[in-house]
Protein backbone atom coordinates (compact mmCIF):
# COMPACT_ATOMS: atom_id res chain seq x y z
CA UNK A 1 0.00 0.00 0.00
CA UNK A 2 1.35 3.41 -0.97
CA UNK A 3 2.06 5.96 1.72
CA UNK A 4 2.16 9.54 0.44
CA UNK A 5 2.95 12.79 2.19
CA UNK A 6 1.99 16.11 0.62
CA UNK A 7 4.95 17.99 1.98
CA UNK A 8 6.35 21.50 2.19
CA UNK A 9 10.02 21.25 3.24
CA UNK A 10 9.90 24.82 4.59
CA UNK A 11 7.13 23.94 7.07
CA UNK A 12 8.20 22.73 10.52
CA UNK A 13 5.04 20.60 10.99
CA UNK A 14 5.58 19.02 7.60
CA UNK A 15 9.23 18.23 8.39
CA UNK A 16 8.26 16.82 11.81
CA UNK A 17 5.57 14.61 10.24
CA UNK A 18 8.04 13.27 7.68
CA UNK A 19 10.54 12.55 10.47
CA UNK A 20 7.84 10.74 12.43
CA UNK A 21 7.12 8.49 9.45
CA UNK A 22 10.79 7.82 8.77
CA UNK A 23 11.46 7.08 12.46
CA UNK A 24 8.93 4.27 12.15
CA UNK A 25 10.87 2.82 9.23
CA UNK A 26 8.32 4.05 6.67
CA UNK A 27 9.40 5.42 3.32
CA UNK A 28 6.60 7.60 2.04
CA UNK A 29 6.28 8.94 -1.46
CA UNK A 30 7.08 12.62 -0.92
CA UNK A 31 5.11 15.11 -2.99
CA UNK A 32 6.38 18.67 -2.74
CA UNK A 33 2.91 19.98 -3.40
CA UNK A 34 4.09 23.53 -4.09
CA UNK A 35 6.17 22.26 -7.02
CA UNK A 36 3.76 19.48 -8.04
CA UNK A 37 0.31 20.57 -6.91
CA UNK A 38 -2.49 18.03 -6.77
CA UNK A 39 -5.16 18.45 -9.43
CA UNK A 40 -8.72 19.36 -8.52
CA UNK A 41 -9.68 15.69 -8.92
CA UNK A 42 -6.83 14.60 -6.63
CA UNK A 43 -7.86 17.21 -4.05
CA UNK A 44 -11.44 15.94 -4.13
CA UNK A 45 -10.19 12.39 -3.53
CA UNK A 46 -7.96 13.56 -0.66
CA UNK A 47 -10.84 15.50 0.91
CA UNK A 48 -13.05 12.42 0.73
CA UNK A 49 -10.35 10.37 2.51
CA UNK A 50 -9.98 13.12 5.11
CA UNK A 51 -13.74 13.34 5.56
CA UNK A 52 -13.47 17.13 5.25
CA UNK A 53 -14.72 19.95 3.06
CA UNK A 54 -12.48 22.30 1.11
CA UNK A 55 -12.93 25.06 3.73
CA UNK A 56 -11.42 22.73 6.34
CA UNK A 57 -8.02 22.52 4.58
CA UNK A 58 -7.84 26.12 3.44
CA UNK A 59 -4.94 28.07 5.00
CA UNK A 60 -6.61 31.35 5.91
CA UNK A 61 -3.39 32.82 7.32
CA UNK A 62 -1.59 32.74 3.97
CA UNK A 63 -1.14 36.14 2.28
CA UNK A 64 -2.52 34.60 -0.93
CA UNK A 65 -5.85 34.01 0.85
CA UNK A 66 -6.19 37.77 1.44
CA UNK A 67 -4.86 38.62 -2.03
CA UNK A 68 -7.67 36.58 -3.57
CA UNK A 69 -10.22 38.27 -1.29
CA UNK A 70 -11.38 34.89 -0.01
CA UNK A 71 -12.33 36.23 3.42
CA UNK A 72 -15.04 38.31 1.73
CA UNK A 73 -16.39 35.64 -0.60
CA UNK A 74 -18.60 32.61 -0.10
CA UNK A 75 -17.53 29.96 -2.61
CA UNK A 76 -18.72 26.42 -3.11
CA UNK A 77 -16.43 23.39 -2.74
CA UNK A 78 -15.70 23.02 -6.45
CA UNK A 79 -14.58 26.66 -6.80
CA UNK A 80 -12.40 26.47 -3.66
CA UNK A 81 -10.86 23.19 -4.81
CA UNK A 82 -10.02 24.74 -8.18
CA UNK A 83 -8.46 27.74 -6.41
CA UNK A 84 -6.36 25.45 -4.21
CA UNK A 85 -5.20 23.47 -7.25
CA UNK A 86 -4.12 26.75 -8.86
CA UNK A 87 -2.69 28.18 -5.61
CA UNK A 88 -1.34 25.19 -3.66
CA UNK A 89 0.06 27.45 -0.92
CA UNK A 90 -3.56 27.63 0.27
CA UNK A 91 -3.63 23.89 1.09
CA UNK A 92 -3.10 22.89 4.72
CA UNK A 93 -0.02 20.78 5.25
CA UNK A 94 1.19 18.19 5.64
CA UNK A 95 -1.37 15.69 4.42
CA UNK A 96 -0.56 11.99 4.70
CA UNK A 97 -2.51 9.49 2.61
CA UNK A 98 -2.41 5.72 2.97
CA UNK A 99 -4.95 3.52 1.22
CA UNK A 100 -8.43 4.92 1.74
CA UNK A 101 -7.40 7.07 4.70
CA UNK A 102 -5.79 10.46 5.11
CA UNK A 103 -4.83 12.80 7.95
CA UNK A 104 -3.44 16.28 8.36
CA UNK A 105 -0.24 16.27 10.42
CA UNK A 106 -1.23 19.07 12.79
CA UNK A 107 0.05 18.00 15.21
CA UNK A 108 2.32 15.46 13.50
CA UNK A 109 1.17 12.63 15.81
CA UNK A 110 -2.34 12.93 14.33
CA UNK A 111 -1.21 10.83 11.36
CA UNK A 112 -0.54 7.83 13.58
CA UNK A 113 -4.27 7.06 13.62
CA UNK A 114 -4.22 6.11 9.92
CA UNK A 115 -1.07 4.00 9.93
Amino acid sequence: MTLTIYHNPRCSKSRATLQLLEARGLKPKIVDYLKTPPSAAELKAILKKLGLKSQDILRKSEPRYAELGLQQRVLDDDVLIALMAENPILIERPIVVVGGKAAIGRPPEKILAIL
